[in-house]
């Protein structure tokens, strides 16, 4: 496979410390199972929060963290890439070898903000910068509650440079039976977006739905 193709398939994941690591570490898992080169970067809150939020204790390091989910997701050999927070001659940090897509997964209110007002003082935000400048996808899995007017705001600045804002807000007309099928419902709807095919969930049936 070339460096052109691997780049042409590659999608950057960022996890912040917002609730609801389990749907990056969910949608990290369909990625990988989709065969894409995956660009990984997880903020130090966020760490904090997947020990929360889950039963996993993600090592520290990038390269350890890197071999520890290459073996929990079973991915190829440099399929997955931790990248640390000031790695900044890694892909995603350069218009010229950025991925097809970026998803902020969970997304803080912060990194929201920062994005908004084209910040890079990490890796995370600076991804998403080269992202919004070389108009490639950019989606964003906000979650936060309430939402004041400035999440508001900073969100429409966003929607209208064409990113696309994914509050974690599951439906329920697959009728769920568990939380797992909950966080299935906020990722079928990021992989849908990214044009990478999903059977999690399937497409709502209208009036054929039971």
């Amino acid at each position: 496979m070339t460096a052109k193709r691997l780049q042409s398939d590659a999608v950057a994941l960022a996890m912040t410390g917002a609730s609801g690591a389990p749907y990056g570490l969910r949608l990290l898992e369909c990625l990988i199972a989709a065969g894409r080169t995956v660009y990984l970067m997880v903020s130090a809150p966020a760490l904090v929060v997947i020990a929360q939020e889950t039963d996993l204790q993600l090592p520290g390091r990038p390269a350890e963290m890197q071999s520890y989910l290459t073996a929990r997701y079973q991915a190829a050999p440099g399929q997955l890439q931790v990248l640390a927070r000031d790695q900044w001659l890694s892909p995603p940090a350069s218009g010229s070898s950025a991925p097809r897509a970026m998803v902020v997964c969970p997304c803080t209110s912060g990194t929201l903000s920062a994005i908004a007002c084209g910040a890079s003082d990490s890796l995370i935000e600076r991804a998403a910068d080269v992202a919004l400048k070389e108009q490639r996808r950019l989606i964003l899995v906000v979650r936060e509650m309430p939402l004041s007017a400035i999440h508001l705001e900073n969100m429409l600045k966003l929607a209208r440079l064409g990113v696309l804002i994914f509050p974690a807000s599951p439906g329920f007309y697959h009728h769920p039976r568990g939380i797992p099928d909950l966080v299935d419902f906020v990722v079928a709807r990021v992989l849908d977006h990214l044009g990478i095919e999903q059977s999690l969930v399937p497409p709502w049936a209208g009036e054929n739905a039971h």
